[in-house]
């Protein structure tokens, strides 16, 4: 292989009194064999590890994104050290400060026939349990390699799943359709969108700023294998419930913002999330975004989507101003109503969909601070809040208002750390300013806020946050303003 790693640097660079990875043990000749195995890894980023075994140990590949099964897509694959071939067996935990911390799992294993195994080229037919046919791994550059699948899929119509999708998305709404039977209408949950990508039994979640979310949400990979076989792309929500049963977005920002596995471990446990399925816009070698909202809607129901984590809703066709009523006996956020022969337009935000909310609020960039007084002396008094809109064709910040209410006192101090960072000069608003005594930063973070109602001057009355949206991109707040029904 080009630029052979051997398995001495494998050694090198572990602990082997605090792994539980193999050592190996040295053999006076070298094995012919011709097994191999994949490993999910459940390291900093989830990644797939493919260990080929040639000359006596294991040739390695990180798989960034899994093996490909169309044909039309290459992925990459990442030449890393051999290992030896107790690897081959090898599960378990590899403790934080380790090379490649997290836990290892075998996702496939079984042998493969190789017609080429070159410096820069391995083409081979493999047959394991999910690795299944003709595969070519070629030399790109340096350690960068690719994995192609060499064999025609068995359904010669397949369509390759969707890498990346943005979340299509609903414009706010006053009131219900007046063509109220034309409409379907969902329960609007209080949490975060998300993708998920299932794929040969592993699961993908994206945030609808397309970032890998998945390591957060852990009691969500089963959904992956229960689906097993079938390949699926799946639009939802994620949401943690409070001790009622109601969705709490506060308690899911105690999800949200965790960095570590073993914070994520520890809050599993008294803070769950469910994933809510609304939709399904890809399944067994199927787009179905184009088929309309009730088609899709059908297949979903169809699939039993309904485990320890995850949950298909129902949906209502018409009469939807009784469920708005019961939304705001129970109190819920409000409604998603959606177009009954709606398409599926991937990061658009159309007249298809609406939201009509029991409440205000929007998301808002934080551009600053007031400091506290009195009990808060000493940390944040109040948020300092925008929306970007349109100036001679650049975005421009304008100022909102100040948010000083909806604060735990752990809050106020995880906010505090995070913005004196971010502290700056200059006033990132542009025209109305806030007090003299404010605090400026670089408008970075997004926060979800409730309120009142708007003022004429465009600014927030009665508001009060409700906690931080790392899903939203700054650049895409902007003012929000109800439209009529169509």
């Amino acid at each position: 292989m080009a630029g052979r790693k051997k398995v001495s640097e494998y050694e090198c660079k572990r602990s082997f009194d605090r792994t539980p990875e193999p050592r190996g043990r040295k053999r006076k000749k070298a094995a012919k064999g011709n097994r191999f195995v994949i490993q999910e890894h459940h390291a900093r980023r989830l990644h797939w590890d493919l260990r080929l075994e040639h000359d006596g140990t294991l040739v390695s590949f990180a798989l960034p994104r899994g093996v490909p099964q169309d044909p039309k897509q290459n992925r990459l694959a990442v030449h890393t050290e051999d290992h030896p071939l107790e690897y081959l067996e090898f599960e378990g935990d590899i403790p934080k400060g380790q090379y490649g911390a997290g836990k290892m799992r075998i996702w496939d294993r079984g042998t493969f026939e190789a017609e080429k195994f070159r410096e820069n080229e391995v083409i081979a037919v493999f047959d394991g349990e999910q690795m299944k046919g003709k595969y070519a791994l070629f030399q790109t550059n340096g350690d960068n390699w690719m994995i192609h699948r060499m064999d025609p899929p068995a359904d010669p119509d397949r369509q390759p799943m969707p890498e990346h999708l943005r979340p299509m998305a609903a414009l706010l709404s006053t009131d219900i359709p007046r063509d109220d039977e034309n409409w379907g209408y969902e329960i609007k949950w209080d949490g975060i969108r998300a993708i998920a990508y299932c794929e040969t039994g592993r699961l993908r979640l994206e945030s609808r700023t397309l970032r890998d979310i998945t390591p957060t949400y852990p009691e969500l990979r089963p959904l992956a294998a229960e689906l097993g076989s079938r390949d699926a792309v799946l639009d939802g929500e994620i949401v943690a419930f409070d001790d009622e049963g109601n969705p709490s977005f506060e308690r899911l920002q105690g999800r949200m913002n965790l960095a570590s596995d073993a914070a994520v471990r520890r809050r599993m446990g008294d803070c769950p999330v469910t994933y809510l399925v609304f939709d399904v816009l890809y399944l067994e070698g199927r787009t179905l975004m184009d088929l309309p909202y009730t088609e899709r809607r059908e297949r979903l129901e169809d699939m039993g989507l309904n485990g320890p984590n995850w949950q298909t809703p129902t949906y209502h066709q018409g009469d939807g101003k009784s469920l708005l009523d019961l939304t705001r006996q129970r109190g819920l956020e409000g409604l998603v109503a959606k177009r009954l022969d709606s398409r599926y337009l991937p990061g658009r935000r159309t007249r298809a969909w609406l939201k009509v909310k029991n409440l205000m609020g929007q998301e808002f960039v934080i551009g600053g601070w007031l400091p506290g007084q009195g009990r808060r002396a000493g940390t944040l008094g109040a948020l300092l809040v925008g929306y970007h809109e349109d100036e001679d064709g650049k975005p421009a910040l304008r100022y909102a208002g100040r948010v000083g209410t909806g604060f735990s006192d752990e809050e106020l101090d995880r906010l505090s750390g995070m913005l004196e960072p971010l502290r700056a000069e200059k006033s990132p608003f542009t025209g109305r300013q806030p007090p003299r005594e404010s605090v400026f930063v670089e408008p970075e973070l997004v926060a979800e806020v409730a309120f009142r109602e708007w003022t004429r001057a465009r600014t927030l009355r009665a508001p009060v946050y409700k906690g931080l949206r790392p899903d939203k991109k700054p650049e895409e707040v902007v003012f929000e303003q109800a439209q009529p029904p169509p």
